[in-house]
């Protein structure tokens, strides 16, 4: 049975004091009420008060999801300025500290700090997650295996996330290194089949390790609960065409990785310890740096390869109807990622991080 490649994005964003620019957590709890009373289920709470989520509806194509994001983000925008708010879209905080702020009230985050303790506490971090409807679990994983070689590449592109603490990180991801001291994070293994998966699952939960596979924190994972694979390992852009183009991109390479699987041509396999060089690569460098072509054995500037990536995805693109929407990868190589123009702003202020916020603020609302 063939894929319908549905789509689903979710944005966490940050919530912020207009006056000091620091994230503000407080009014959170009132504002997802709003928020919920307007846009029903596509708003959620996290971990930390001042993080606010946003899922889009079940989208049957790119158009859709588009559609459905920038009125999400539109209506966020409002609500957050009737509470005295602004949002913004960033990966971490230029300067925020992650002490001084609160735990949303639920069991289940308050489980989660139990379990993870300072760990879960210093978790201030705001991602992109982004599902494509595969029905077939099977077809899940193999999909699953496959585009976990892609991952460096689309992380690269995300990347928005240069400052912690108030201090230049030398990252362009800095959020994928605070995510990575949560357990089960970061490029999964490949799986033979689904019922290798379910053994693994089923095991942790038996040992007490996780009560469901939620808790299954990788950069792309089989959805436990929807039929989907849900690749995770993105820093929430700033613009929001910029979540759609990423968005774009994976569910073309979703396409792809089954359209050849259904031509009996595999997409080559590489070891997880490979990858994670990659992944590296990416976090630290972002579009400026250079990843490995295992094929080649070669170092490869990330721009090229990002070319090769369009190139390699082009056939399907027509039928999705995202080539639009896929062409915008090239604006965002040419304009930098969005921890390369944070950083520009840094110098040319003289290192003031509220004119980083500032910056981000007018860029989260940007072609709304």
């Amino acid at each position: 049975m063939r894929p319908s490649f549905t789509l689903g994005i979710e944005e966490e964003y940050q919530t912020i004091d207009p006056e000091t620019r620091d994230l503000r957590s407080h009014v959170s709890t009132e504002m997802l009420a709003h928020g919920k009373l307007r846009l029903e289920e596509r708003v959620k709470a996290e971990l930390h008060q001042s993080v606010i989520e946003v899922g889009t509806r079940v989208c049957q194509n790119i158009g859709e999801a588009q559609e459905d994001l920038y009125d999400l983000r539109r209506n966020m925008i409002r609500l957050a300025e009737e509470n005295g708010l602004v949002l913004v879209a960033g990966a971490t905080h230029p300067f925020a500290d992650w002490r001084s702020q609160e735990i949303y009230p639920d069991p289940r985050y308050a489980q989660v700090v139990e379990d993870l303790q300072l760990v879960a506490r210093s978790n201030l971090i705001f991602g992109l997650h982004v599902h494509v409807g595969i029905e077939d679990r099977e077809a899940a994983i193999r999909i699953m295996n496959s585009i976990r070689y892609f991952l460096p590449h689309i992380l690269a592109l995300s990347t928005n996330s240069p400052f912690w603490l108030g201090m230049n990180t030398g990252y362009k991801s800095y959020r994928a290194k605070v995510f990575e001291h949560f357990p089960r994070t970061n490029l999964p293994d490949s799986f033979a089949s689904y019922s290798e998966f379910e053994a693994y699952v089923n095991l942790l939960i038996k040992t007490n390790s996780i009560d469901n596979a939620k808790k299954l924190w990788w950069d792309v994972r089989p959805h436990p609960f929807f039929n989907t694979v849900e690749v995770r390992i993105c820093d929430i852009p700033m613009r929001a065409a910029e979540s759609v183009a990423i968005a774009a991109l994976i569910q073309a390479t979703a396409m792809k990785l089954h359209c050849l699987h259904a031509n009996n041509i595999d997409f080559r396999q590489y070891s997880r310890a490979l990858l994670m060089e990659n992944k590296f690569r990416a976090v630290r460098y972002g579009l400026d740096g250079k990843l490995i072509d295992f094929g080649k054995e070669t170092e490869v500037p990330e721009r090229e390869l990002i070319e090769e990536y369009l190139h390699f995805v082009d056939d399907v693109v027509d039928e999705l109807g995202s080539r639009e929407q896929i062409e915008y990868i090239r604006t965002m190589m040419q304009q930098g990622s969005g921890a390369d123009r944070q950083l520009k702003v840094y110098e040319e202020s003289g290192g003031d991080l509220k004119a980083v916020v500032d910056y981000m603020v007018t860029e989260t609302r940007a072609g709304l």
